[in-house]
């Protein structure tokens, strides 16, 4: 007995199969497409990365002069409005100004390692006599003799590895060659960002397609203020860290606390991880000048300060500055020291401020709306209006023309009509 049928059931749709026997699901296809788009966005990236690498001598400069110009930019325009220079003066005494800044600390801080290197240097033989003095009367009793051998091994191995650290001097002779180079790039740029700033800015812009220069202008305005935001307040967590460990190390070993208050101040700008690295160096020279109970006193003083640091200035300052928050600043600082060393380290942060303010503004997040857009790019010596709707209005103008000829016919025949008459509303 065959069971009955229904002549008004459909039969229910059978998916279509795939190449390999079975149907993929969505999930799968959507997993495949991103994918592919992420690899490929990954290679790009990864791309661009290696070219930075290989061009970091001109890159790296070009970093610098841009910090460089939003630091001096508010001492250009205060000589240009309070003293009544010219542009190109201004700008020229900002960067010779800058220059002999630098050149005193250097200078300075030269001579305190110098006056206080050879006392460094005896208190260290001295703390070193009374380390093998313990290791052979203390509690481990090692005899003078393994001692020497222990010293005569470590001696020998220098005279072996002697080419080495010869090839590794050339190599830093190499790099301190690289550093006067960039340094010379670097003024060079800095001198014309603060004087035709606007022209290569409106020169990077116009070689953009007519409909992105406005967003592009208006969100690199809102970059240049996180970067002038970050290069000041870095500054000032700067010289905090570097007055505190400076004036805790005064104590302790006089004739070197300003060298140590230098290298924390630069070291400083590389966040977080910075002043930790030139805080344990400070505390290993107070170790080695005075000993234990001085060097944990002066690790209690840098402990202080980078608490300072990170509960006060951090948070309400630099989280106030780029809007990042501590982790993101730490796992950016290890992914830029990963990738490029100091360097990374160096520019991360700066980097990943500005490309959250660009980012954030082209997908409708303004930071800053007090800046407005009223301030428009010129391109080739002629000012923009709002590019999208000096855009719009050029793709629109045909269809304009058409639709205003076709009324102005209209009516003229409206007004005469045939042969002159008065004539009727007509359509289209």
């Amino acid at each position: 007995m065959t069971a009955q049928t229904d002549p008004h059931d459909e039969p229910a749709p059978i998916p279509p199969a795939a190449p390999g026997g079975g149907t993929v699901p969505e999930s799968v296809k959507s997993a495949a497409s991103w994918s592919w788009r992420l690899l490929l966005i990954g290679g790009a990236i990864a791309a661009g990365g290696w070219l930075v690498v290989q061009l970091k001598v001109i890159v790296v400069p070009v970093a610098v002069a841009l910090l460089l110009t939003v630091l001096l930019t508010p001492v250009q325009r205060v000589l240009q409005r309070r003293l009544r220079m010219s542009r190109g003066w201004a700008t020229g005494l900002s960067l010779i100004g800058l220059v002999a800044v630098v050149a005193g600390l250097v200078t300075v801080a030269g001579r305190s390692i110098v006056g206080g290197f050879q006392d460094l240097r005896d208190q260290a033989v001295q703390g070193f006599e009374q380390f093998t003095g313990w290791l052979s009367q203390g509690p481990l009793n090692v005899d003078s003799v393994t001692l020497r051998s222990y010293l005569d091994q470590a001696q020998s191995a220098l005279t072996e590895n002697q080419d080495s650290i010869v090839s590794g001097a050339l190599g830093a002779a190499t790099t301190i060659g690289h550093v006067l180079a960039g340094a010379l790039i670097a003024l060079f740029c800095t001198f014309f960002f603060l004087l035709d700033g606007k022209r290569i800015w409106s020169w990077v812009v116009g070689v953009l397609p007519l409909r992105a220069r406005d967003r592009v202008h208006q969100a690199g305005r809102r970059g240049v203020i996180t970067l002038s935001a970050y290069t000041r307040t870095q500054i000032l967590v700067a010289a905090v860290d570097a007055v505190g460990i400076g004036v805790g190390a005064a104590f302790f070993v006089p004739s070197l606390a300003l060298p140590l208050g230098i290298l924390v101040f630069v070291g400083s700008f590389i966040p977080i991880v910075g002043a930790i690295v030139t805080g344990s160096i400070a505390v290993l020279v107070v170790l080695v000048a005075q000993g234990w109970a001085q060097a944990l006193i002066m690790l209690a003083i840098v402990l202080l300060v980078q608490q300072i640091e990170g509960h006060v200035l951090q948070p309400f300052l630099m989280g106030h500055a780029v809007s990042l928050h501590p982790v993101a600043v730490i796992l950016v600082v290890a992914a830029g020291s990963f990738a490029a060393g100091i360097v990374g380290a160096l520019f991360a942060v700066p980097i990943a401020a500005v490309l959250n303010t660009v980012v954030l503004y082209l997908h409708g997040h303004d930071k800053f709306p007090e800046l407005g857009t009223d301030d428009r790019v010129v391109v080739r010596g002629s000012p923009q209006p709002p590019v999208v709707e000096a855009a719009e209005d050029d793709l629109a103008e045909p269809v304009l023309r058409r639709r205003y000829r076709w009324r102005d016919s209209t009516s003229a025949r409206r007004a005469t009509g045939p042969g002159g008459a008065p004539g009727e509303d007509v359509e289209p």
